[in-house]
């Protein structure tokens, strides 16, 4: 048996999840015993299960006694799937090879731990060179233990976000909706108010500039249509909801959509659980690009780090038309949100302006 080739075949098979994966790292794993590869499995999208489950699937029972290599640590506590050293303990595997550690503070150490504890065999390490380079951009991602929330909207010179009608498009500039695209990149999620979906149905993609974030949908009684953008495509999305006995808890997750139950307070959620709850799942970076009423719960809350506005110059009027932050405000200036302006240029005909938000500690 040579352990680095087998170890190396399971990178081969993590590479096969591509983008897919995201925000989940891509996982390679292989099942050997008596001189045979009897399982393999790879994670093929966000919300499948992990490469440890399919290839032990395929092991079938013959998986007792084996050895598996994996290309980074098991999962050890529930997310969106149960955890994968349950799996591997109750499969019988003997021994595992893990080629390193799970930088995610969830797991780490925390599988391998279970693994020894049920008296498996575990070897940390192999081919480690090879995986913290696979899995630098992965890393990275918990130097910080909180989460980076940015806030977006477009609006007019005279500070609206759409007319009295509801109309939106476009306020912003092409060369603007471009920048926006390749800003979403830089996250692990993108969040909207299930408003948003219902009225501008919008895909909420890079659009072709690169990975696109996972879909965060706020929808406390889940009114979602089943044939909006973000449900019928494959692209991951995350439903946040307080409907525990709605109808369409099935049918969404038959579409791969991962439901998030977190108990809602006269009819709103707290942007501090919505966030606690998004890490479990490796959420860590998230861009609102909600309507008034969402923009308002979040600055509430105090979660919005960064507030990015595009100044469009146009001119909408109209008591009733819709302005970036609603709810019921701030009821004295003294009282006033207050931000420092950090980036100001101009892209296209708008102006863009990048504040920093500053918080009472």
């Amino acid at each position: 048996m040579n352990k680095k080739h087998l170890m190396s075949l399971a990178f081969d098979l993590a590479s096969k999840g591509g983008s897919k994966t995201f925000p989940n790292p891509n996982v390679g794993a292989i099942i050997y015993k008596d001189g045979k590869i009897i399982g393999k499995g790879f994670h093929r999208f966000f919300g499948d299960h992990h490469a440890e489950i399919h290839a032990l699937n395929e092991a079938g029972e013959n998986a007792k006694e084996s050895m598996m290599f994996v290309t980074l640590e098991p999962c050890s506590h529930y997310g969106k799937t149960p955890p994968c050293v349950d799996a591997i303990i109750k499969a019988g595997v003997k021994k595992v090879f893990i080629a390193m550690k799970d930088p995610n503070p969830l797991v780490s150490g925390n599988g391998i731990k279970k693994l020894i504890s049920a008296n498996i065999q575990v070897e940390v390490g192999l081919l480690e060179k090879k995986a913290k380079k696979f899995y630098q951009d992965y890393s990275k991602r918990f130097t910080k233990k909180t989460s980076f929330v940015s806030l977006k909207y477009a609006m007019t010179l005279d500070g609206k976000i759409a007319t009295s009608t509801g109309d939106s498009k476009w306020i912003s500039s092409e060369k603007s909706r471009e920048w926006v695209h390749k800003f979403r990149t830089q996250f692990d999620g993108i969040l909207v108010g299930v408003n948003t979906i219902i009225k501008d149905n919008p895909e909420l993609t890079s659009h072709g500039k690169g990975k696109n974030p996972v879909r965060i949908i706020l929808d406390p009684d889940l009114i979602i249509p089943l044939n909006s953008k973000v449900i019928k495509d494959e692209n991951p999305t995350v439903i946040i909801h307080s409907n525990i006995k709605s109808e369409k808890i099935k049918r969404l997750q038959k579409h791969n959509k991962f439901l998030i139950y977190i108990k809602s307070k006269n009819g709103l959620i707290d942007f501090r659980k919505i966030l606690d709850e998004l890490r479990r799942i490796s959420i860590f970076s998230v861009l609102i690009e909600g309507g008034g009423f969402t923009n308002w719960s979040a600055l509430k809350s105090g979660v919005v780090d960064e507030i990015v506005t595009f100044v469009s110059p146009k001119i909408v009027g109209g008591k009733n038309s819709i302005t970036p932050v609603e709810g019921e405000g701030i009821q004295k200036i003294s009282k006033a949100l207050k931000t420092k302006i950090t980036r100001f240029e101009k892209i296209g005909e708008d102006i863009l302006i990048i504040s920093k938000v500053i918080k009472n500690e």
